[in-house]
Order: structure tokens, then C-alpha cells, then sequence
């Protein structure tokens, strides 16, 4: 695991040498290649080195983490043609991607912990350098709280794990069985503020509508499958708690998931409404992973991963308009298959996706966690019901209202995308589609 770290390393000095841009995105994209070849599909940990390792669980994560940095800097090319600070932003893409890598292949909770908060710093300034509005130092703000303040009790509760038990290790926690409902709390409580649960969520509309582009790719496709890939981690020592506890927020969930997409109904800002379809969307996930059945477990990785590449596609397509256009709002971006014929096949492509059509990466995630909640409790299924209909209506709302219509009278021109904009598009929705042709991979990690 050592290897990649120093690739990533040895690549921030690079940033630094003359137009070195696109240098570095190649380079991004081999290391995609290299860690791909590794396979590893095993349940056991394998490329141990120190207190790093992987297992079919952190690979898939990593490779997502490596995939949307990459293109996250195929997709901020209008930095480097301004020379806006491009260097110093290749080097926080680069030191969260170390971040990320360092999360996704901790062996020990408390290292875990450690990278899990400092993948927030590199966030965080690019937000502050990056964004676009004043407002984007309250939305920084608003990210740091909730993250921070939910994070400190799960430091304590490691620290009296490790009193109790007398190792962090993930290889010999799994079998513990712990019995406190405090400890249940303060273990899973940072993670739910992550994911983003409703009700903790407010951070991430506002830190997706301030951000930059990259900014909301890493959020939306890595930072929130931190807290699942936490709470799956987290959930092997506490099954007895979990069994008699998880009903709360299963709850929570679901109801919440119906909210945040009637939420999603009344938007005008194209970001806002792809930034509460995330919350939508990851209830379902956290609904699913609180079953506690192998469907709940497996489903929620799968669509974590599917998540992470549409909706972090549906951010880069919503930028593209934004730079031709100058604005987000419904309003003036409605009839852009007049303005920009080519994207509109790209705007169908992810939207389909976003609502799980065939044959992409969602509908399988999407049935397995379907499947988990309904034999957990048959109750469930007047929720998934209505979560599963409001994705649709949402989806074609925004598909619908930004592609149709009358196109907005200040724009008297014809416009089409750039190939590295196509690329950029291909390279979202192509593994999300392709991957269901090895869904087992996917499904049966377990």
C-alpha cells in the first residue's frame, strides 16, 4: 500500500514545475491503471505494509477516490486557463487524494480516525480558495461544526475501546461485542453526520452550492461514502446493539429520504437540487446498512460506488453549463438542448442513471437495499414506495425543465461541449454501466 502513498507523494512537487496541468492528471490516470491492476477481491487483507492493508471493501473506495480526482482536474481546466492558483489547487487535490487513500486503507480505527478529519482540511480550502459566493465561508463553517462536533465523541469512544479491549485493530475487532448504548452513539454519530443522515444534513447543500467543481465531485463521490464506509467498519463490533437500536434511524432514514426529495421539487439552483438528491439518495443507503443482513451490507457498497460516479458526473455537467452560461439558476439555463445540442444526450445518460434505469450500477444497488428493508419490516415498503416514485419525478424535473422549454432570451448563440468535456462525461458513466457486468463483484464482497 506504501507504493501508491509515495506515487502520490513524489506527484505534489511535480505540481509546482511550469504548466505541468495536464502532466499531472496523466500521471493521476496511471495510478488509476497501476492500483486497478492489483485486484484485490478478497474479505481478508492483503498489500499489507505498516498499519496499512486492503480488502475488497477499501479497493473499491480507493479506486472511486482516485478515479473522481483524476477528473476532477480534467474537469477545473478553467482554473489552469486563468492561471488561478492552479498549482497550489493540483496540490490540495493531491494531498486530499493521500488523505482519502490513508482513510480507505487504515488497518488500525485510530488511524482511521485520524486521516477520516484531516480529509476535511484540503475540503475545506478549496472551498474557501475555489468557490464561487461570499457565502461560501459560512458554508465552510457550517462543514467544519457538523463534522467536527459529532467527531469528538467517536474519539473518546475509540479511546475506551482501546481501555477495554487493548487494541484498535480492525482484524481483531470483529469479533467484539459491545454492550453500552453510549458506545453505540458516540461510534456511529460522526458517521451519520457524514453520510449525511436527515437532520445533520444541512451542511452538505450548502458546501455543494459554494463549492467549486472539484469541490462538489469529492463530495459528492468520496467524502459521504466515508461515513458508510465507517459505519460498515464500525458495525462488526456492536451487531447485538445494532439489532435492538437501528429501528430510530432506519426511520429517520427513510422519512427523511421522502422529505429531502419533495425538498428537491422546489429548487431553482441546478447544484442544490443534485446536492439533496445525494441526501436522498444515501438515506436509502443508510437504511439499507442498518438492516444488518449481508443484502443490507452488500447493496449499500454497491450503490455507494454507483452514487459516487452519477452524481459526482451530474456536478461536472451542471458546471459545464455554468461556464457557458454564468448562472445555475433553472430559469436561465431551461431549453439548453437548443443552446447546447450534444450535452443533452450526456443530461439524459446520468439522469437516467440517478434514477437506477437499467443497466446502470444504481438499479442493482438499488434493488439489494430494497430487498434488505423489506424483509427487515414490510412496513418499509410505503416509504421505498414514495422514495423510489419522488426520485424519478425529481430526476425528470431536472432533466426536463434544463433541457426543454424556451431557451432564455440573453443567449443568442449555439454552443457545443469540448472533446475533454466528453471525455470527462464518458469516463463518469462508462464504469457505472460497465460495472454491472461483473455485479458480482460488487454484491458478494462479503
Amino acid at each position: 500500500m506504501l507504493k501508491f502513498m509515495f506515487m502520490i507523494v513524489f506527484l505534489i512537487p511535480l505540481c509546482f514545475l511550469v504548466d505541468s496541468w495536464w502532466v499531472v492528471q496523466s500521471l493521476m490516470f496511471f495510478m488509476v491503471f497501476v492500483f486497478f491492476m492489483g485486484c484485490v477481491l478478497m474479505s481478508d487483507y492483503s498489500n499489507l505494509g505498516y498499519f496499512f492493508g486492503c480488502d475488497v471493501l477499501s479497493y473499491g473506495l480507493i479506486l472511486l477516490s482516485f478515479w473522481i480526482c483524476a477528473l476532477m482536474i480534467t474537469a477545473s481546466e478553467s482554473i489552469y486557463r486563468i492561471k488561478f492558483y492552479n498549482q497550489m489547487f493540483q496540490v490540495y487535490v493531491l494531498f486530499l487524494l493521500l488523505m482519502l487513500y490513508c482513510t480507505f486503507s487504515s488497518m488500525s480505527m485510530f488511524s482511521f480516525y485520524l486521516f477520516f478529519e484531516s480529509s476535511l482540511i484540503p475540503t475545506l480550502f478549496l472551498i474557501l480558495g475555489w468557490g464561487y459566493q461570499p457565502e461560501r465561508l459560512q458554508a465552510g463553517v457550517y462543514l467544519l461544526f457538523y463534522t467536527l462536533l459529532a467527531s469528538l465523541p467517536l474519539l473518546v469512544g475509540l479511546f475506551n475501546v482501546y481501555s477495554v479491549y487493548g487494541n484498535l485493530d480492525l482484524t481483531l475487532l470483529v469479533n467484539v461485542n459491545l454492550f453500552n448504548v453510549l458506545f453505540y452513539l458516540v461510534l456511529i454519530l460522526a458517521f451519520l453526520v457524514k453520510i449525511p443522515m436527515f437532520l445533520v444534513h444541512l451542511w452538505l447543500p450548502k458546501a455543494h452550492v459554494e463549492a467549486p467543481v472539484s469541490g462538489s465531485m469529492i463530495l459528492a463521490g468520496v467524502l459521504l461514502k466515508l461515513g458508510g464506509y465507517g459505519l460498515l467498519r464500525v458495525y462488526t463490533m456492536m451487531v447485538s446493539l445494532g439489532l435492538k437500536y437501528n429501528y430510530i434511524w432506519i426511520a429517520i432514514s427513510l422519512v427523511g429520504g421522502v422529505l429531502v426529495s419533495l425538498v428537491c421539487l422546489y429548487q431553482t439552483d441546478l447544484k442544490a437540487l443534485i446536492a439533496y438528491s445525494s441526501v436522498s439518495h444515501m438515506g436509502v443507503v443508510l437504511g439499507g446498512l442498518m438492516t444488518l443482513s449481508i443484502w443490507g451490507f452488500s447493496s449499500s457498497y454497491t450503490l455507494m460506488i454507483a452514487h459516487g460516479l452519477c452524481s459526482s458526473g451530474l456536478f461536472a455537467l451542471a458546471n459545464i453549463s455554468y461556464e457557458r452560461l454564468g448562472s445555475r439558476s433553472m430559469l436561465v439555463s431551461s431549453g439548453l438542448m437548443n443552446f447546447m445540442p450534444s450535452m443533452a444526450m450526456w443530461w439524459f445518460l446520468l439522469s437516467s442513471s440517478n434514477m437506477a434505469a437499467p443497466p446502470s450500477l444504481n438499479l442493482m444497488g438499488e434493488i439489494g437495499l430494497f430487498n434488505s428493508l423489506v424483509a427487515w419490516s414490510w412496513i418499509t415498503m410505503f416509504m421505498l414506495m414514495l422514495l423510489s416514485f419522488f426520485s424519478a419525478v425529481y430526476t425528470l424535473y431536472l432533466y426536463s425543465y434544463s433541457q426543454h422549454g424556451m431557451l432564455y432570451s440573453g443567449i443568442y448563440s449555439c454552443s457545443s461541449g469540448y472533446s475533454r468535456e466528453f471525455i470527462l462525461l464518458l469516463l463518469h458513466w462508462l464504469p457505472l454501466n460497465i460495472l454491472v457486468l461483473k455485479g458480482d463483484m460488487c454484491i458478494l464482497w462479503l
